[in-house]
């Protein structure tokens, strides 16, 4: 385990379990989750489970300074292409081939059923 933490130039560290004082990073990483939840959710609170997917997805493909890129890319080794980057990708293929938009958007729903 030595040799390989040294290939990747890893430090290893050990956080005692249940002492989140001793594990920074995670708890900043967990106040920032916390903080989007917060601006998410209703008053109540109550519907947080179902928006916690999308609150890691926004956290994870969210550009960090100290990282110099989004957590998706450290551990994807690429960006996060969102959605819109796919559509207008695809908008674009099918304007550069001259392809009927009718025909192609007809196709496009039958590949996604």
């Amino acid at each position: 385990m030595k040799a390989l933490l040294k290939q990747y130039g890893v430090v290893h560290k050990v956080a005692t379990a249940y002492h989140p004082q001793t594990n920074g990073q995670a708890e900043v990483s967990n106040q920032e989750i916390k903080r989007i939840l917060e601006k998410v959710v209703n008053p109540q609170r109550k519907d947080w489970s179902s928006r916690l997917g999308d609150t890691l997805w926004a956290y994870r493909t969210a550009y960090k300074t100290p990282l110099a890129m989004s957590p998706f890319r450290t551990v994807y080794g690429k960006t996060c292409n969102l959605p819109v980057e796919i559509e207008h990708k695809a908008y674009w293929a099918v304007k550069q081939c001259n392809m009927d938009f009718t025909k192609t958007g007809i196709g496009r729903k039958l590949q996604l059923e």
